[in-house]
């Protein structure tokens, strides 16, 4: 199946809205849509209908209503999504995962051309598409962390832990979801899985320094280059992470 990006395009331009989804944010042709997973009974019973049959398997096996809704809410807004994009029927849409397991979507049982990746926490999911090109997105909503210092010396690099250290509580928490989202956006985007340490992906200094996006590169991917964008809110930290191509 061929990429028409001046399809793309045109179909990136609009506004697409569902039940629980809504338009996000918009970088060149790569979109984020924010997924409200907030508890909604009406909303699940209709998720839940557009989930295949191994999809509803598998929304069954979870033990907490929580992580059950929000996996309904997440796939089936993907699928809404996708099915709009492509122009495709809902029940020929596939789901399966790479060898690092990573999602990808098959149209009769052809590759869809369109990247994508989906990331909830708590009451908040962000789904992220592109027409071309590796796409990867994180969010954490910021609760607090008893056990914060032993997952900064986890997740950051020495360097990242030196240039926090000793700010307010406050400020360590909002600074470490800040990388943590950026380095998951971009682990999410090249899609080797665990087999990236988090600790060993710098965030790049502009935005260490506070600056909202910037360029990625490092040893740990060669030949891959990526722009990262800070997409946080008031509400919850999040990033955003896609393939810069020749």
């Amino acid at each position: 199946m061929s990429t028409d990006i001046g399809a793309w395009s045109k179909v990136a331009a609009t506004t697409v809205t569902g039940s629980w989804w809504t338009p996000f944010a918009r970088f060149e042709e790569t979109v984020v849509l924010h997924v409200d997973l907030t508890a909604h009974e009406d909303r699940e019973a209709e998720a839940v209908a557009l989930l295949d049959e191994a999809e509803r398997a598998r929304w069954s096996e979870f033990r907490y209503p929580g992580p059950r809704r929000r996996f309904a809410l997440c796939r089936a807004a993907l699928r809404a999504i996708l099915g709009e994009r492509l122009g495709c029927p809902n029940d020929r849409l596939t789901f399966v995962t790479s060898d690092h397991g990573k999602p990808y979507c098959l149209v009769a049982d052809e590759p869809a051309p369109i990247s994508f990746n989906v990331s909830h926490s708590g009451s908040h999911g962000l789904i992220a598409l592109a027409a071309e090109g590796r796409v990867g997105v994180d969010v954490e909503e910021r609760s607090r962390r008893r056990y914060l210092n032993g997952l900064i010396n986890t997740v950051l690099t020495r360097k990242e832990r030196s240039e926090i250290e000793g700010l307010p509580h406050e400020l360590r928490l909002y600074s470490f979801f800040r990388f943590w989202t950026i380095k998951e956006a971009i682990i999410k985007a090249v899609g080797a899985g665990h087999s990236l340490d988090v600790s060993k992906i710098e965030t790049p200094t502009s935005i260490r320094g506070g600056a909202r996006a910037s360029i990625f590169e490092s040893p740990s991917v060669p030949g891959m280059r990526f722009w990262v964008e800070d997409v946080g809110n008031e509400d919850f930290a999040a990033a955003l992470a896609y393939e810069i191509l020749p």
